[in-house]
């Protein structure tokens, strides 16, 4: 959770807010490196991503995620696992040319 300085919760809104102006800042500065647009919740998106590509078994990544069940973070992030899936068959195919 974020919070202020003084401990108390900050509205996840505020932080999308803060993200917005900070990007259009970034994308006036520097616009070779433009930022697209992202909310705090595409954020969360992020960490997942990243670790089921990478491999992790989707019931460690659910359990860092807190789903009480694998099924969910398989309904969320299925874009994800396809794109294993299809990359799984094209390195099984090049397996098999090679032998």
């Amino acid at each position: 959770m974020l919070t202020t300085a003084w401990g108390e919760p900050i509205h996840p809104d505020t932080v999308s807010s803060l993200m917005a102006s900070m990007t259009t800042r970034h994308n006036k500065a520097a616009p070779a490196e433009a930022l697209p647009p992202a909310r705090l919740h595409d954020l969360r998106h992020i960490h997942p991503t990243t670790l089921l590509l990478a491999g992790v078994p989707v019931h460690v990544v659910a359990a860092r995620l807190g789903h009480a069940d694998p099924s969910i973070t398989l309904r969320v992030y299925a874009h994800v696992i396809n794109e294993q899936l299809a990359e799984t068959a094209d390195i099984f195919a090049n397996q098999i040319k090679a032998a």
